[in-house]
């Protein structure tokens, strides 16, 4: 294809040309950051609990207060929830996966060490068999025993619990291609007591997430008693009638207490990830919309571009000109406008992740997604021009020229 004789007509056309190209540059800016925003959201869409979510619910009741007595209250509410019907395992847990409300500490794996190698790990406290409850994976090591379960707060100066577990994912920020059984881990800055990783999980979700590398640096610690909710771990077939029968367990226990919580935790699950939903809908829906947008732009200006120069394209069939090669001319005329508003639209896109990152930390876009967003608009710019293309390379030369 010839150019100069193309950039020539299009010069005759600059306002449509102009229209078309800021168009597809304007569309290309948006889509490209859209679409990547709707694959990262898609993404955390599929992160894993890492516990078995729908053999679990939960409970929050507002008479559990720590002080006098707590201690054997807490106890007797577990004993109480172990005994209801469909009811395999109970624990009380500071926080579950993707619950939003996170533990964190700085650990190191030196004592006495100022400079963290891990910072704000997740920390899961849990009493007695919590990680049965939560139906946990342990790929290495063993399960904490029972005289390793011990009074322990992070927020106050008791000693940390002579042992912890450790997700893979943490194992390997902490000792990089090394084993992690037998390593002691500091959990606070400067601290000089260490407890000793006896156990390696797979990876659990921290309470909330946030798309990162640090999405499952979580670890888990043995407690005789936590501030936190009742997990209780329950046949499935049964989850239903747990629920209805909880509230009376507990308040049997103590009839001041309101139970202000109580779900299955793949709801729990559901909930957290709403706003990562809607926030999908909503970019696909204005991906979807700016594509027909400018698919029905470049196809109305393209109808009257054609028909604008019918009798030039009569003239070129008079002499010679194949319906192949009008056809042609005109897809390879509209894919130089588009490529040129493409160009203008990707360094349009790159600005505008960085203005994003900046204000709202967006990740940055990779270049492959502006070759996405730039493929998928050329498609589009060619579907919507070949229509009007092939209706004028199909009439006959003197039909159009007598037009």
């Amino acid at each position: 294809m010839n150019l100069p004789p193309m950039i020539a007509a299009l010069r005759h056309h600059k306002a449509a040309v102009t229209l078309i190209a800021l168009q597809v540059a304007l569309t290309c800016a948006i889509v490209c950051n859209a679409i990547f925003l709707i694959a990262s959201h898609a993404q955390r869409l599929h992160v894993s609990s890492g516990i078995e979510d729908d053999a679990l619910v939960w409970a929050r009741s507002s008479g559990l207060r720590r002080g006098d007595g707590a201690d054997a209250r807490a106890r007797a509410d577990l004993d109480a929830l172990r005994h209801l019907p469909g009811v395999t395992a109970v624990a009380q847990v500071n926080t579950l996966p993707l619950m939003g409300n996170d533990w964190s500490a700085d650990l190191g794996v030196t004592a006495g060490d100022a400079q963290p190698a891990v910072n704000g790990a997740a920390l899961f406290l849990g009493t007695p068999s919590f990680l049965g409850t939560l139906g946990v994976r342990l790929v290495e090591g063993r399960d904490f025993h029972a005289d390793e379960y011990v009074d322990y707060s992070p927020f106050d100066d008791t000693p940390a619990p002579p042992t912890a577990i450790v997700t893979r994912q943490l194992a390997a920020h902490l000792w990089p291609g090394q084993p992690a059984l037998g390593q002691r881990v500091y959990i606070g800055a400067g601290s000089s007591q260490g407890a000793l990783v006896v156990g390696v999980v797979a990876d659990v979700a921290r309470s909330a997430i946030s798309g990162g590398t640090s999405d499952h640096d979580v670890l888990l610690l043995p407690v005789r008693t936590v501030a936190g909710p009742y997990a209780l771990r329950v046949d499935p077939t049964h989850r239903d009638e747990v629920l209805r029968t909880l509230p009376a367990a507990l308040i049997a226990q103590d009839a001041d207490r309101i139970v202000t919580d109580r779900e299955a935790f793949v709801d729990t699950v559901h909930r957290y990830f709403h706003d990562d939903r809607a926030m999908v809908w909503l970019l696909v829906t204005v991906v979807g919309s700016l594509l027909l947008v400018t698919a029905l732009g470049i196809l109305g200006l393209s109808s009257y571009w054609v028909h604008q120069r019918r009798r030039h394209i009569g003239v070129r069939r008079a002499l010679g000109a194949t319906r192949r090669s009008i056809l042609t001319y005109f897809l390879a005329e509209n894919m130089l406008v588009v490529g040129l508003g493409l160009a203008i639209g990707t360094c349009v896109a790159m600005w505008l992740n960085h203005w994003l990152g900046e204000r709202y930390e967006v990740p940055r876009l990779p270049l492959s997604w502006l070759g996405i967003g730039a493929l998928l608009l050329w498609a589009i710019g060619l579907v919507a021009v070949f229509g009007p293309a092939r209706r004028a390379a199909a009439q006959p030369p003197m039909w159009v020229i007598r037009q």
